[in-house]
């Protein structure tokens, strides 16, 4: 029996099992005494292939990522464990990315945001940064382009954002090419990726699109 007034011998165990308010996981992992290998991504995304390439790609480079298909999702997971960064996605199936940020934010603070959209334009951009992301990149984006805009390889540059719409062949073609060099140009194995049969990829992969003419000066 405990004697009152005692505190149970579990208790400090608890406590310590308990993240730090206010705190990423990588710092909540130092205070714990746990090492820290790399970063602890969220991935809010209702694309199933580009959600699971994108963990994949950032689990090889040394961090762990977890994905989330809606907003609802998010909060409880970052109820429920300390991420590092959340990579949000401008369209949800029925909701907008852009009204996500400010609650991620307030669930957790220390958590750094970074905003992806196929419609890439400066105006979405700097409203994303006003609602707490802190940075912001057009699809389709790769592992490496997440972790250079936000400054955990290179200069910190990421690829430039567009004032129109990418043309959707476009993203569907290059989409398709970031998968196919995950799958290291295994076709059979990037068809099953895509949910697509094999054939069916072949005549895309045959099929590259026309170039997307340049803007009027």
């Amino acid at each position: 029996m405990t004697e009152r007034g005692a505190r149970p011998e579990n208790a400090t165990v608890d406590l310590m099992m308990k993240p730090p308010v206010g705190l990423s996981a990588s710092e909540a992992s130092l205070v714990s005494g746990e090492s820290s290998t790399g970063q602890r991504f969220l991935l809010v995304d209702d694309d199933d292939v580009f959600s699971s390439v994108m963990a994949r790609s950032l689990t090889r480079r040394g961090h762990t990522a977890e994905v989330a298909a809606d907003g609802a999702q998010a909060q409880v997971m970052l109820r429920g464990a300390v991420f590092d960064i959340a990579v949000v996605d401008l369209k949800l199936e029925n909701e907008s990315g852009l009204n996500l940020i400010p609650i991620l934010k307030t669930l957790s603070p220390a958590l750094r945001i970074l905003m992806l959209t196929g419609y890439a334009s400066i105006a979405t951009a700097v409203e994303a940064v006003k609602r707490g992301a802190e940075n912001y990149l057009p699809k389709p984006a790769a592992a490496d382009d997440v972790l250079r805009v936000m400054g955990l390889v290179g200069d910190g540059d990421g690829p430039e954002i567009q004032e129109r719409p990418l043309n959707p062949d476009r993203l569907k073609w290059e989409h398709i090419q970031r998968v196919l060099a995950e799958q290291e140009n295994n076709i059979s194995a990037t068809a099953r990726a895509l949910g697509m049969h094999r054939r069916t990829l072949q005549r895309i992969l045959a099929k590259r699109p026309v170039a997307e003419r340049a803007s009027p000066a």
